[in-house]
């Protein structure tokens, strides 16, 4: 067997599924994606990969490689699908709001007159995000219409792709504290609590972590989640979840290149470990499948 690992910058969390996967004997390829180039007609000198572990920062280069791949045979992990399902929130909330999973309330706009008149019928405070981003950039909780117009004006200004779209959240009064659970095929293996006076729970923003122990019920809504993103045998993903005043429990955000450093010891769960145990048994069952191909051909099976 061997695995390509597609990376564009080898942080802390890639280091240790490299040396993971090293200490294992693992036959690995890193692949950088600046680097990458590929003829469209010629898939061959891809073949050789059973799976290749996508761990790209830019979303436009995971999509794109991993498209390629995928239509050369390739499996990847995570899927071209599952990371414009996680990288576009909106695209987050229509799947999870199609598949039945609790979720935050949200309205779309595409127009600041619009927008303000979606915010006003939903009534303050609400969330407003970029529909592309990470580690809590650019959120904006608006409790009042001087704040409303202020920031619409400021996004509509701004004209980037990330603020074209008025993507309006109901805000959730969460207990100071957001979880993210981390999910390995359709199992979830460890979860932490982020907790934050400030209202933003991100680590990345100044949040605590602590080690939270897994529900039923969580554990149950993680797996659904999982499903509904990635399909019957999931993915690599970390789920956030935050818990309202009024007793839901609602999956905000899915996340498809998880970051994982601060949260082992916070768990105590091998989470690189669990995760190359996943991508070794797909590739284990590529390989089989590969293997057996020409001799189910000859006996003139499809």
């Amino acid at each position: 067997m061997r695995i390509g690992f597609l990376y564009s910058r080898v942080r802390v969390e890639e280091r240790l599924l490299i040396e993971e996967m090293e200490r294992r004997g693992v036959q690995l390829e890193l692949l950088d994606a600046s680097q990458f180039r590929a003829d469209i007609h010629n898939p061959s000198p891809w073949r050789k990969f059973d799976v290749v572990l996508e761990r790209c920062i830019s979303q436009t280069q995971a999509v794109t490689i991993c498209r390629v791949l995928e239509a050369f045979g390739i499996d990847c992990i995570n899927s071209s699908a599952v990371i414009e399902a996680c990288g576009d929130k909106l695209t987050t909330s229509l799947v999870l709001a199609r598949s039945g999973i609790p979720t935050p309330r949200v309205r779309v706009a595409l127009e600041p007159e619009t927008a303000l008149q979606v915010i006003e019928e939903m009534g303050y405070p609400v969330v407003l995000k970029p529909t592309v981003g990470s580690w809590g950039r650019l959120l904006a909780r608006v409790n009042d219409r001087d704040a409303a117009e202020a920031i619409l004006e400021h996004k509509s200004t701004l004209g980037s792709v990330q603020h074209g779209v008025f993507y309006i959240q109901e805000h959730v009064d969460k207990p100071g504290r957001d979880l993210r659970v981390f999910v390995v095929g359709d199992e979830p293996i460890a979860a932490i609590e982020r907790r934050s006076d400030h209202w933003i729970t991100n680590t990345a923003r100044g949040g605590k972590a602590a080690g939270f122990r897994i529900t039923d019920d969580i554990a149950d809504l993680s797996r659904r989640t999982a499903q509904a993103i990635a399909g019957p045998r999931g993915g690599l993903l970390a789920i956030d979840l935050l818990e309202s005043s009024d007793g839901r429990v609602l999956v905000s955000e899915v996340n498809h290149t998880m970051e994982f450093r601060n949260s082992i010891s916070t768990t105590g769960v091998d989470i690189p470990g669990r995760m190359v145990d996943y991508v070794l048994s797909n590739a284990e069952r590529n390989f089989a499948q590969r293997a057996d191909r020409p001799a189910r051909q000859a006996a003139g099976v499809a």
